[in-house]
């Protein structure tokens, strides 16, 4: 089993100055503050990122900002995903992925194609890669679901695809990928309110959006999850329940950057077509941190 991607992933945010442009120095604190705190490995430029908003230029100067300030001590895994099977192979071609352990790969978005067509465009990104290859099945964001015999056939066939995020917030589906996977496949869940639920059943850990927020007590129940340590670990969940439906009541990734915002490592910025977080939204959110 790649022990790499066992407990707390964070899909970091790509902070903004107020002009839209990068904020290296919050990124790197941002860094700084998972490495420190109990983060396990860092996820980068995945659709927490903005990944869509950011130029080529913008993801290689974020890459090597996250890199210097991690300087080595966590894994890193990097977003390479569309819904351009060329494209997301091209881009595969053309990066340095030698600091990397694995790619995250986003299921297509807005094509809709069938399970042979998912499975055919992970079998192309598969062969190219020169390194692991996580799956990212987030149906309500590409609306199509990857079902699990889709997910399970790409496991047994490709020895590099050595995991799933699997966010599609369906405990029967996570169910039956940790039922019928190949005993070293990872189902790492991509859904923080099920996170604990779903290491209890089995699964691997987490690539958490709130886990960058509070690494430390996020890290620590996923921990005591995998040690099977029940008590422990949902009274950590249930002082965190809160603001994990918070940070997604209106949009991810605003929600995760008003708690930034709130915690002094950034500002609240976003790209268009996304806002940032309503005043409402904003108040319940330094509420919760005022009184954690």
């Amino acid at each position: 089993m790649n022990s790499k991607f066992l407990g707390t992933g964070v899909a970091l945010v790509t902070p903004f100055k107020s002009d839209l442009s990068i904020d290296h120095e919050a990124l790197a604190n941002i860094v700084n503050f998972n490495v420190n705190n109990g983060t396990d490995y860092l996820v980068i430029c995945g659709t927490t990122g903005e990944s869509v908003t950011i130029t080529k230029q913008e993801k290689k100067d974020v890459i090597a900002t996250i890199a210097k300030a991690n300087k080595g001590r966590l894994p890193m895994v990097l977003g390479i995903g569309g819904n351009n099977t060329a494209q997301v192979i091209e881009e595969i071609n053309e990066t340095d992925l030698s600091i990397f352990d694995a790619i995250l790969s986003v299921s297509p978005y807005y094509s809709k194609p069938t399970q042979e067509g998912l499975y055919q465009h992970f079998k192309a990104i598969s062969e190219a890669s020169p390194i692991d290859v996580i799956l990212y099945n987030v149906p309500g964001r590409t609306s199509k679901n990857m079902e699990p015999e889709t997910t399970l056939r790409l496991a047994n066939d490709f020895k590099n695809v050595v995991a799933v995020k699997e966010a599609g917030n369906n405990v029967a589906q996570y169910l039956k990928l940790l039922k019928d996977k190949p005993e070293d496949f990872l189902v790492i869940s991509g859904d923080d309110d099920l996170a604990l639920g779903v290491v209890l059943a089995g699964g691997a850990g987490v690539i958490s959006v709130i886990g960058q927020a509070f690494p430390k007590e996020f890290s620590q129940m996923i921990k005591l999850g995998l040690q099977k340590e029940v008590n422990q670990a949902y009274a950590i969940h249930y002082k965190l329940m809160d603001v994990i439906g918070y940070i997604f009541e209106e949009n991810n990734p605003a929600g995760i950057k008003a708690v930034f915002e709130a915690l002094n490592l950034c500002q609240d910025t976003v790209r268009l077509p996304l806002v940032p977080a309503s005043n409402k939204l904003k108040e319940k959110i330094k509420s919760f941190i005022d009184n954690f």
